[in-house]
């Protein structure tokens, strides 16, 4: 019986390579292509992989899902690795990898494969996925494995091989995009002290060029899932589009960060996600609005180790599943209306109001409307200090 592998494919120049190196040792090669809202022709890309030699190749228009099973966790749990990252490649790794384990029990398949580095975050993503979903398939990696040792090497391979793909023009970036985000590295970028060219960034314009009066936009929400701009109500990828547009037009969501790795090393990345960031500044000044100080201040923990989660690859995990249980506990009030400026790369929250608001003018003025009784904070002091001043005692030695 031979030997079947189900295959992440992108269409580019790794993957189509994999697709006859794998042919080459023995394998079926079934190809599996994800359509996350990146804008490519998949149907060109469907077309080489079966002229390079898969036996079957799969289509799966994945947006919707993308959305609604992880972009909108990811949005309620104010999901930012170490503070700037707001997880778009990471937050897709999983999801093409439950598909391929899909495909691969629909093929009948052995194995699956995927085109990611030895030294990169994806690997652990797929490979993690796969081995919670059904650990008895194997995992072929072979860019981790084979013999090319610069992308030099790779092309001369696929001109030797006459793989259908583009070689000649050498593309300076590395690029992962989706509807939540893309992610940029590689080329002049791998220097950090460099500062980007402005050649890198793809969907938003720089600052100094994005236009000289702010706009304002007010963006609404329902149990901590955003639903309407200006009033009006948007279909969920219609909605993140349209930010995408306004964000980009006002040079919002960029990321210029060296992170640190799951494997060890650290990688400067540059993101683009002015959707994102602009969702995100919005969710969380909506959350403040809402949700009561121990609440607050206790999420703000979980939220970190969420998106540390994510980062790591561990989505399908029992710990990521019961985090959110309570996440989703403390959406049941963010609902509401937040009111931002998008001006020259800057996205702040201007103003926010909900029906389920914390919020008491009474208790918070300064006017004659005050109800807020201050003798009581003596009291209050007294009590809440009590134990420091027998700290100080214990120091004094009396």
């Amino acid at each position: 019986m031979k030997k079947k592998v189900v295959l992440a494919y992108s269409g580019g120049l790794d993957t189509s390579c994999i697709v006859y190196w794998l042919k080459e040792r023995g394998y079926d090669v079934v190809a599996f292509l994800a359509d996350l809202g990146q804008q490519e022709d998949l149907r060109a890309a469907k077309e080489r992989a079966l002229k390079i030699g898969a036996s079957n190749v799969y289509i799966a228009d994945v947006r919707e899902e993308f959305i609604h099973n992880f972009i909108y966790p990811a949005i309620k749990a104010n999901a930012v690795y170490e503070g700037r990252y707001l997880l778009a490649t990471a937050l897709g790794r999983p999801l093409i990898a439950k598909y391929l384990v899909e495909t691969a029990h629909r093929e009948k398949a052995q194995y699956i494969a995927h085109g990611c580095t030895g030294k990169g975050n994806d690997q652990v993503r797929i490979e993690i996925t796969a081995n919670i979903l059904d650990p008895r398939l194997e995992i072929l990696a072979p860019v981790r494995e084979w013999e090319f040792t610069s992308r030099e090497e790779e092309i001369e391979y696929a001109k030797e091989k006459k793989i259908p793909i583009e070689v000649t023009k050498k593309k300076p970036y590395s690029l992962d995009k989706n509807l939540w985000g893309i992610s940029i590295e590689c080329g002049i970028l791998e220097d950090p002290y460099v500062q980007p060219p402005e050649d890198a960034y793809q969907v938003t314009v720089s600052p100094e060029k994005a236009p000289a009066k702010p706009q304002y936009l007010v963006l609404g929400f329902e149990k901590g899932v955003p639903v309407s701009i200006d009033g009006r109500a948007y279909k969920p990828q219609d909605l993140l589009e349209t930010l995408n547009k306004l964000g980009g037009a006002h040079g919002i969501g960029r990321t210029d960060m060296v992170e640190n790795r799951l494997v060890g090393i650290k990688s400067r990345e540059v993101y683009e996600a002015p959707a994102g960031w602009i969702i995100h500044t919005a969710h969380r000044e909506l959350e403040s609005l809402v949700l009561d100080r121990e609440a607050s201040h206790f999420k703000q923990g979980i939220d970190a180790k969420y998106a540390e989660l994510i980062y790591n690859g561990f989505w399908y995990s029992p710990l990521k599943h019961a985090l959110d249980g309570f996440i989703n506990a403390t959406q049941k009030f963010v609902s509401g209306d937040v009111r931002l400026k998008l001006y020259k790369g800057s996205c702040v929250c201007v103003g926010r109001r909900s029906a389920h608001s914390l919020y008491s003018k009474a208790l918070a003025t300064y006017t004659k409307e005050d109800i807020f009784d201050q003798k009581l904070a003596a009291g209050f002091i007294k009590i809440l200090g009590m134990p420091y001043k027998q700290v100080a005692r214990q120091a004094r030695g009396k």
